[in-house]
């Protein structure tokens, strides 16, 4: 029920099971009254073919003919039943068709009225009668009571009926599924404009696109200004920031720098040497702390994947002459078509970091495999960095996440490294675990998710 379409195509099914149903039962009450009517006007023609036919005997009484022009009156089992009572009730004349059958007419009418009835044969077969009392007036002047009765069996009409609810049932759903089909192909036409604004959104959100469009129809066009004009306001509002951070790097270099220039000019001492330390610390702290913020705001709308074998067959060649006297065997395993999304700086960070400190710590080897999942378009990347090392004991995993904390006091460096991935990783809503790797020492694996899904908290 989360879709739109669908709970439309729903609400429109109730309400045309509602009209359909409350029309079918509208039809069949008016086909069974009109049935019914024509049942009745056929019985009274028949009541009047038999007052016809009467004609008095030599004995003045009524009489039937042998022959009579319903040929149905004479048929043993026809549906059609006749008779002829005279004011005691008794039978005076039954058609042939009503031999060996006791129809329960009941009392007779008064005279001159005609009376319909409902009746019922022993075998359960439903019966509609009519009856009519008349005075007739023989020959001599008398007049003397007489009722005629006709009946005519129901099955064939209760047939007719439930052939015409079938039909009718039949014909209803048929329509029922051809409007429903209909409407959702008018619904998929008239939510095609919500989906594109969907789509054009999710190109934003990757950078393949830099604003939506115009062509919608008057009822978006508030919401794609809106969109646009928050696009813009937050685009301007992340230059503006990083502009404001580049200001300020650069503030802070220039005299860091001053101080170590003038420091190296010192005659060396151990008291320049730690100087120089601190101040080449406090250099890797402001950019790290520059980094943070600058890393929240690569996470923002319009950021395209991007390639990043070239980048990291780069990087291995610098990290091999820095490690020139370690000669580490630096192996990359890079799924096809690895793409990144996200600021390359960011990626460089991550990698930068973690392969440094593994070939700070392998004996010779060093392995980074990168892949894909099948969300790549929608950012998501594992990395895993492994050396052959000493490893990491498990009990000290989250201390490394932490600033400033290293395992090894005596080995080069500040302790920010991993604290930096940390940021970077939760940044795009990512994972680390530190385990043992394959090849004997530290294995750091990272999951980048795709953007919205929920992800655990770094290790």
């Amino acid at each position: 029920m989360s879709s739109l379409s669908t709970r439309l195509l729903i609400s429109v099914s109730l309400l045309l099971l509602f009209f359909f149903s409350v029309t079918i039962v509208v039809l069949d009450i008016a086909f069974r009254d009109a049935g019914e009517q024509a049942q009745e006007d056929i019985l009274d023609g028949q009541l009047m073919s038999l007052l016809a036919a009467a004609e008095p005997n030599i004995y003045g009484e009524l009489q039937m003919p042998p022959d009579l022009p319903e040929p149905r009156f004479s048929n043993v089992d026809s549906g059609l039943y006749g008779e002829l009572r005279d004011n005691s009730g008794e039978p005076v004349w039954k058609s042939q068709s009503a031999l060996g059958l006791e129809l329960p007419y009941g009392d007779p009418p008064g005279a001159g009225e005609h009376r319909f009835s409902r009746l019922q044969l022993s075998d359960g077969t439903p019966l509609m009668a009519l009856s009519l009392s008349v005075e007739w007036e023989l020959a001599s002047g008398e007049l003397r009571p007489y009722t005629f009765s006709v009946s005519e069996s129901l099955d064939s009409f209760h047939a007719q009926l439930a052939r015409f609810r079938r039909q009718l049932f039949g014909w209803f759903g048929a329509v029922a599924i051809i409007m429903l089909f209909s409407i959702s192909l008018v619904m998929r036409s008239l939510l095609r404009p919500l989906r594109q604004i969907e789509k054009e959104i999710t190109e934003v959100e990757e950078g393949k696109r830099g604003s939506l469009s115009e062509s919608f129809p008057t009822e978006l066009h508030g919401v794609a200004r809106n969109l646009n004009v928050l696009i813009g306001s937050e685009r301007a509002r992340s230059e503006r920031y990083r502009n404001t951070l580049d200001n300020l790097a650069h503030s802070l270099k220039t005299p860091l720098a001053a101080i170590l220039s003038v420091v190296s000019e010192q005659p060396k001492s151990e008291v320049n040497a730690k100087v120089e330390e601190q101040v080449q610390r406090m250099n890797d702290i402001v950019r790290y702390q520059l980094r943070k913020p600058a890393t929240l705001v690569s996470g923002t709308l319009g950021v395209a994947p991007v390639a990043v074998e070239g980048e990291l067959l780069r990087l291995v060649d610098g990290l091999k002459k820095v490690y020139r006297d370690k000669q580490p065997d630096i192996r990359l395993d890079i799924g096809h078509d690895v793409r990144f999304r996200g600021d390359m700086g960011d990626f460089m960070e991550l990698c930068g970091n973690l392969l440094d400190n593994a070939c700070k710590w392998c004996r010779k080897k060093v392995e980074l495999c990168l892949r894909a999942g099948d969300d790549n378009d929608s950012g998501y990347l594992n990395m895993i960095v492994s050396d052959d090392g000493p490893g990491i004991p498990q009990e000290a995993a989250s201390q490394l996440m932490q600033r400033g904390v290293r395992l090894d006091e005596s080995a080069p460096g500040h302790g920010i490294g991993l604290a930096v991935v940390k940021d970077i990783v939760a940044s795009y809503n990512g994972k680390i675990t530190i385990g043992r790797s394959p090849l004997g020492g530290a294995e750091i694996s990272i999951t980048i998710a795709p953007e919205g899904r929920s992800s655990s908290s770094p290790t």
